[in-house]
């Protein structure tokens, strides 16, 4: 699991300037809202990686890598997780929430499921 807090690049009186990702290959870009109380993932994905930036809410990340511990984490607004090829993972909204998922691989778009394995024993 990683978190990185994304802190402001630039200020001024007409706002702010956050670079989410630098340097970075992107194919899909989503949107996600989670209204409290739901799960989303239980799954990981062989061959993509994503990048969840936190827009607004309070979420509870779970993930495991393959043989490893399960790790917890609460995740807030400028909060980007970055989850990385077999890295199991969900998402539980304990707000109303809403994140930008940006990722590279083939899940996205049409290929939506080509690339995602449930998990029989959910983390959540």
């Amino acid at each position: 699991m990683s978190v990185i807090h994304k802190k402001c690049v630039f200020q001024d009186a007409r706002g702010r300037i956050i670079d989410v990702l630098e340097k970075e290959v992107i194919e899909y870009i989503t949107i996600i809202t989670s209204k409290k109380g739901a799960v989303r993932g239980n799954h990981y994905h062989k061959k993509s990686i994503q990048y969840a930036y936190i827009l607004s809410g309070k979420i509870k990340l779970v993930t495991q890598m393959p043989g490893k511990k399960i790790k917890k984490k609460i995740i807030k607004p400028g909060d980007l997780v970055i989850n990385i090829p077999t890295e199991r993972h969900t998402l539980v909204a304990l707000e109303d929430s809403e994140f930008i998922v940006l990722t590279r691989g083939p899940r996205g778009g049409g290929n939506y499921e080509n690339d995602t394995y449930r998990l029989e024993k959910k983390l959540v």
